[in-house]
């Protein structure tokens, strides 16, 4: 049984043993890579956690809240740039510390940060790009509050280990992480989650958190991709950084772990991109031409042009995908299960924003009623 109460996850110790066996060199490079273009809209900086990695977070009185002409006016640069995603973020529900942040969300008239949330996926849907939601930790109330208006989701799990840079008297728990994508896979929301490596997990925490995903995954058939993602040095955080062996030992235990529906995901801007796709990877995640990435805010985005002459150089297609796989658009009509209807109108409305999305998934049929 997965040491997490109440999620019945039980992890199999000889399949973390099979996947401790594996080496980068057992695991074929992919035929075909994916990115996505987004535009990054972190909404507030606030967060109730304080990992010892995390430069994104900032303390009461200092943190801001994005205001909402400027998320109007990311989302249209977003747009006229050609970007498929509208990417919105923010800390871990700010709690009661964070006086400032609730009243000026009270004082535009959200109730919340995750009303807010909607609202940045409404104007999202309307300038014509399609929402992806990754706010942390959520409730499966909160997440049911969204759902219909957001292409996809998602939550780095991180670790199902409890490391030194989680701990402290707002300690981030696991279990609260696996309980979120729990939640997703319940509401049928495409979801993407992700390991983060060189946080003070060892070899089968990392074997144990990929396996928790796939079980996960395996109940609910929810999860679209599953990010790789090594720590980082920074103001917060002077520990070991992984090196690029490491990282493509997990990036093969992730590729052998998973089924292939569910990609590989490296961050470009983090990462030596082609040693980690002949280890298995097969995605580069979101990469924006106009906005930096606000977590690692000193790791600039490289050029589109610059990642397709490396993948295409080791015989690999690149090709551009959306913030939702195809696997979960309705096949008939504007929504399904998976999607709700204002997404699906922006799909495949007869539009110019709906023409480039069916274009990039191949789907001539033209718009549905």
């Amino acid at each position: 049984m997965f040491p997490a109460a109440g999620l019945d996850l039980s992890i199999d110790q000889s399949a973390v043993e099979s996947l401790l066996a594996v080496e980068p060199t057992a695991v074929d490079p992919p035929e075909t890579v994916t990115v996505a273009r987004n535009v990054f809209l972190p909404l507030t900086t606030a967060c109730r956690y304080a990992c010892g990695y995390c430069t994104f977070y900032d303390p009461p009185g200092a943190a801001d809240l994005l205001d909402p002409e400027a998320v109007r006016s990311e989302l249209r640069r977003g747009r006229e740039a050609g970007c498929t995603e509208a990417l919105f973020t923010f800390g871990d529900d700010p709690d009661e510390r964070y006086t400032a942040i609730h009243e000026e969300l009270s004082g535009r008239g959200f109730e919340s940060v995750q009303d807010y949330l909607r609202a940045g996926a409404e104007w999202a849907l309307d300038a014509g790009l399609l929402p992806h939601g990754n706010p942390g930790e959520q409730t499966r109330e909160e997440l049911a509050a969204v759902a219909d208006v957001m292409a996809s989701m998602g939550v780095m799990l991180e670790t199902t280990a409890d490391v030194p840079a989680h701990a402290g008297p707002r300690g981030k728990s696991p279990a609260d992480r696996l309980r979120t994508i729990r939640a997703a896979g319940e509401l049928s929301v495409p979801f993407t989650t992700g390991i983060l490596v060189g946080i003070g997990e060892d070899w089968r925490d990392r074997a144990e958190s990929l396996l928790a995903i796939r079980a996960l995954h395996e109940r609910h058939g929810h999860i679209q991709e599953v990010i790789v993602q090594p720590v980082t040095r920074n103001e917060r955080w002077q520990g070991e950084e992984p090196g690029t062996e490491t990282l493509r030992r997990v990036v093969a235990m992730a590729r052998t772990a998973l089924p292939p529906a569910v990609a590989v995901q490296i961050p470009p801007n983090l990462t030596a991109v082609e040693p980690l796709l002949r280890a298995g990877a097969d995605d580069l995640g979101g990469v924006s031409p106009v906005t930096v990435d606000h977590v690692n805010p000193e790791a600039a985005w490289p050029a589109f042009r610059d990642l397709a002459a490396t993948v295409e150089s080791m015989d690999i297609a690149l090709h551009e995908r959306l913030p939702v796989r195809e696997r979960f658009l309705p096949s008939s009509g504007l929504e399904n299960e998976w999607i709700g209807e204002p997404v699906g109108r922006v799909l495949y409305g007869d539009t110019p924003a709906g023409r480039h999305y069916r274009a990039i998934i191949g789907d001539t049929d033209g718009p549905r009623t």
